[in-house]
């Protein structure tokens, strides 16, 4: 059998692996022995130590768990908790004012984090119910909810964005500056379609009723504001900051700011063994779940690359028409795809990597690229049926709201992504601008 017809039959029976209910590390990883086995013998895989080496020492995956421990710690403190509660009171005057806190809301988590699970989860069990309450369209309101906790794949510091420099071979810091805008962006288009809903479909976004917003002072309400929403902020403009400006580089950013975190919980007086103990355990799992699958996929690629797998690849992409832009169209159809049936993590090390060598012999800006993937990817969480947000949203969710509102709610915030991915293929300078500005 010719080593090519095995590269196509190894990516298949990963795939098949993964709908019969296989980790997604042990798929990866018994899929690559097995075919690189059969194509070229236990020789291939001469080179496999030294790859899982170059993964478990990667100074800049360092930034992964430290990161993680950041988003964590302000979830399990009840930081993020007050952070909701605060702002949606601050903004519940305006028709949709409580779905802007939870964007708003979206925006800091991810920038703390780049953990989706966090956001939503946290979201979902704090402003569900008073919302709906509120008289929130079910619909609207998971989707704010789910779209929200989306937004730390595409605001630095994102996890997405640092296995995408591992992967594309560019620093962190210049794809932290080249998602910023992208990021602020998206998040601005989900504030319009919130805001642009209160004018033509106002009770399904209704404000917080005058007599309870008058039963808090307002001088109250600034003090919170000070005091439990400028401190994550600081701490996120330090991180950010000192990343993008080339003071610290990302893992010791990361550092700065897991400290960071454990000072703001101690500050409020939210401290205590048992919650670094939860978010010691939560870190942990997290982080080892993320790197068993990077080392699992190491056999995986060396056997597609040893099969050819390459090569087919590279001629797949010569028949697309539309050269450069035609293949590029190609590539963000394919990933949107595969977003309805795996994690982005698989599509970054198991598809992206097929499609990288054509781009990468074109010359094209590999920064507008990453950004472009970094968008599509983000949207994986939220299409059905197995984007995460959703899940995670269902499973802290009142018995009331059925998984079809939660779909229903999330095909705006799709679309909205859509367009924000649009806009940066059209307009390249949206992710290469601040990087070129700052000289990265």
């Amino acid at each position: 059998m010719a080593n090519e017809t095995l590269a196509l039959l190894m990516v298949a029976g990963f795939f098949v692996l993964i709908v019969s209910g296989i980790p997604v590390a042990i798929s990866l990883a018994v899929s690559g022995f097995v075919f690189g086995y059969l194509g070229f013998g236990a020789g291939l895989f001469n080179l496999l130590p030294s790859r899982v080496y170059g993964v478990v020492t990667n100074y800049t995956l360092l930034a992964l768990p430290l990161f993680i421990f950041m988003g964590v710690m302000l979830e399990k403190s009840k930081l993020a908790e007050d952070l909701l509660e605060t702002i949606g009171f601050a903004m519940g005057g305006l028709k949709g004012g409580m779905a802007l806190a939870i964007i708003l809301v979206g925006v800091l988590m991810g920038a703390s984090s780049g953990i989706v699970g966090a956001t939503v989860v946290t979201a979902g069990l704090i402003a569900l119910r008073p919302i709906i309450a509120r008289g929130y369209d079910h619909g609207v309101a998971c989707g704010v909810i789910c779209a929200s906790g989306t937004l730390g794949q595409i605001i630095p510091p994102s996890l997405v964005l640092i296995l995408l420099a591992d992967i594309m071979g560019e620093s962190v810091g210049t794809l932290f500056a080249a998602a910023l805008i992208p990021g602020l962006m998206l998040s601005g288009l989900f504030v319009g379609y919130v805001l642009l809903l209160g004018v033509i479909a106002p009770h399904k976004v209704p404000a917080i009723p005058a007599a309870e917003r008058d039963a808090v002072p307002r001088a109250e309400l600034i003090r919170r504001l000070v005091l439990v929403v400028m401190p994550p902020l600081a701490l996120v403009f330090a991180v950010l900051g000192s990343i993008i400006g080339g003071i610290a580089a990302p893992t010791e950013a990361a550092s700065m700011g897991a400290f960071g975190s454990v000072l703001l919980a101690l500050l409020a007086r939210r401290l205590s063994f048992t919650v670094l103990r939860d978010v010691a355990r939560a870190t942990l799992s997290t982080s080892a779940m993320v790197f068993l699958i990077l080392i699992c996929a190491q056999p995986f690629g060396l056997s597609f690359r040893g099969l050819g797998g390459e090569h087919l690849v590279q001629d797949a992409f010569r028949q697309i028409p539309g050269g450069f832009e035609g293949q590029l169209l190609f590539l963000m159809a394919v990933l949107f795809v595969l977003g309805f049936f795996l994690e982005w993590i698989e599509i970054s090390y198991i598809a992206l990597p097929l499609f990288l060598p054509v781009f990468t012999a074109s010359g094209a800006d590999m920064v507008w690229i990453s950004i472009l993937v970094a968008m599509n990817l983000q949207t994986s969480f939220l299409t059905p049926p197995f984007g995460w947000a959703l899940f995670f949203l269902k499973g802290v969710a009142p018995p009331e709201i059925t998984t079809g509102a939660i779909y229903r709610g999330v095909i705006p915030f799709i679309a909205i992504q859509l367009v924000g991915l649009s806009l940066i293929f059209v307009f390249p300078k949206i992710a290469t601008w601040l990087p070129n500005a700052i000289g990265w």
